[in-house]
C-alpha cells in the first residue's frame, strides 16, 4: 500500500498530460499563455479547498513548474475555515497522496458566518479570499491561484443577467483592491467541469463536495442555489445547441460595445449611455 501511495501522484500527473491532454492540459496551458497568468519569478499561493477543481489546479501548476522555461515558485495553501474532523482528514489524505507539501492554517470563518445568519455564501466567499490573500502575502507570495473553471465563468454571466440586472463575469486575473501588490489568477479558466469530473473519477479520487456547516444543517441550501438553476438551464439549452456553452464563453471575449445601450466604466464605475455619442 505504501508503494502504491508513493506512486499515485506520478500516475495522476501522467493522466493530465496524456489521457486528458486535449481537454484539460491544453486548455490549462492556453489560459496561462493567452491571459499571461504567470510571469518570471512569481511566487504563487495555490489555494486548495479540498474540492476537485482546486486539487486539479494544483497538479497542473506543479506539472507546468517542472517543465516551464519561466521560473516561478508555488506554495500550496490550505485554509481550514472550520471543517469537521472527517473533511479535514480527507484533505490531508488527498494532499499527502498527491505529494503536495501543503501549508494548512485555521480560521473561524464558518463560525462567523453561522452567527451572521441569513444567506452566508457571499460573506463566506469574501472572508475566505481575504484570509487567503493575507496568508499568501505573509508567506511572500505575490499571487493567489483559485480553481474557478469554464463553467463558473459562463454560469456567473447568466446569473448576473438574470438575478442582478447586469452583464459581468469572472476575469482570468485581477489585482487585489485590499492587498497591495497581490493578484488573483484563475488557471482553469478554459477547463470544463465535466472534464474535471472525468479526471477525478478516472483517478479514483473522493473529494470534498460542499463542506460548509450551513449545508450540513440544511441540505436544501445547495439544492436550491441559483447556480444549480443556471447549470440546469445551460444543460437544457445544450440539448438544442450542443455548442451553447462555448458560444457563451466566446461572446465574453467578443463584446460589441457599439451595440450596448449602457455600460459602466471599469475603473471609476461611472455609468455611460450610447446617447453620449449618438
Amino acid at each position: 500500500m505504501a508503494k502504491r501511495e508513493l506512486e499515485k501522484h506520478i500516475e495522476v500527473q501522467r493522466s493530465i498530460i496524456k489521457k486528458y491532454r486535449k481537454t484539460i492540459w491544453s486548455n490549462f496551458i492556453g489560459a496561462v499563455q493567452e491571459y499571461e497568468l504567470i510571469k518570471p519569478n512569481d511566487k504563487i499561493a495555490v489555494c486548495i479547498s479540498g474540492g476537485k477543481d482546486s486539487v486539479l489546479m494544483a497538479c497542473c501548476l506543479r506539472q507546468l513548474q517542472q517543465f516551464s522555461n519561466v521560473p516561478f515558485e508555488l506554495v500550496y495553501l490550505v485554509m481550514d475555515p472550520g471543517y469537521n474532523a472527517e473533511n479535514r482528514k480527507l484533505i490531508e489524505y488527498n494532499t499527502k497522496l498527491l505529494n503536495l507539501p501543503v501549508h494548512i492554517f485555521e480560521s473561524d470563518i464558518f463560525e462567523v458566518t453561522d452567527r451572521a445568519g441569513g444567506s452566508p455564501c457571499y460573506l463566506c466567499a469574501r472572508m475566505r479570499r481575504g484570509c487567503l490573500y493575507s496568508k499568501a502575502k505573509e508567506l511572500g507570495c505575490n499571487k493567489i491561484a483559485l480553481g474557478h473553471h469554464f463553467n463558473d465563468v459562463i454560469e456567473t454571466v447568466l446569473m448576473s443577467m438574470m438575478y442582478s440586472s447586469e452583464i459581468k463575469t469572472m476575469l482570468p486575473k485581477l489585482h487585489s483592491t485590499n492587498f497591495e501588490g497581490m493578484e488573483l489568477i484563475r488557471p482553469l479558466y478554459k477547463v470544463k467541469e465535466n472534464d474535471i469530473i472525468s479526471w477525478a473519477n478516472y483517478n479514483g479520487f473522493k473529494f470534498l463536495q460542499c463542506a460548509c456547516k450551513m449545508t450540513e444543517k440544511n441540505a436544501d441550501i445547495e439544492l436550491t442555489s441559483k447556480r444549480k438553476e443556471i447549470k440546469q438551464l445551460i444543460a437544457d439549452i445544450k440539448l438544442q445547441n450542443p455548442e451553447a456553452d462555448d458560444c457563451i464563453f466566446r461572446s465574453l471575449h467578443n463584446v460589441n460595445m457599439a451595440t450596448m445601450p449602457g455600460w459602466r466604466d471599469r475603473d471609476s464605475g461611472e455609468a455611460h449611455t450610447f446617447l453620449e455619442k449618438y
